[in-house]
């Protein structure tokens, strides 16, 4: 099933996800290259909400871009399969190595605006990203590292304490919060 197909039998959560959900498809219609940075106004990514086995923690790193201890994910880089995406960035960002897959479907879906910012010494636009979000599940045994150009902190927080070890506003309210209430309900 091709990424359009993907996003059009996703059932939307809340009215965020249906609005996101139309935008999204309006985008891929209206831009050539949606799955790569070279669409500057926008383009797809892709996170994880990452869990233990017992569902009771969500694995995270400390982003140096945002300052904030942030959810796993990143640019498709011209892949269509996000949730590949999901899973390579997973790995990249904590160094885990085995990587359950709770449902092949997307879990979640929104778009979120990024403030202009520096990354590798180049100033890089405000923009969107188009982003999906899978749910993931990985043993606490694993061995973590930092991938250090890019966070400075990997750990499991417990899943009620999410929101308050986070400093970005929209993303705990429209994202964060949506994530666990949707995992109550899973």
């Amino acid at each position: 099933m091709n990424l359009r197909e993907q996003i059009e039998k996703y059932k939307p959560y809340n009215e965020q996800e249906e609005k996101d959900k139309q935008t999204m498809l309006k985008y891929i219609n209206t831009f050539d290259d949606v799955l790569t940075r070279n669409n500057e106004f926008g383009h797809f990514t892709a996170s994880s909400w990452v869990l233990n086995k017992e569902k009771t923690k969500v694995l995270m790193i400390y982003h140096n871009i945002y300052k904030s201890w942030a959810w796993t994910g990143g640019h498709a880089d011209g892949e269509s399969d996000l949730l590949g995406t999901a899973i390579r960035e997973l790995k990249e960002e904590t160094g885990v190595e085995n990587v359950k897959v709770l449902n092949d479907d997307i879990f979640s879906l929104e778009i979120i605006c990024v403030n202009g910012h520096i990354k590798r010494g180049k100033y890089v636009s405000s923009h969107v990203h188009l982003n999906l979000t899978y749910l993931l599940e990985v043993d606490e045994s694993e061995i973590l590292k930092v991938k250090e150009d890019e966070n400075s902190g990997v750990k499991w927080i417990n899943i009620e304490d999410v929101e308050k070890v986070s400093n970005e506003k929209w993303i705990i309210e429209n994202i964060y919060k949506k994530l666990n209430e949707k995992l109550r309900n899973y």
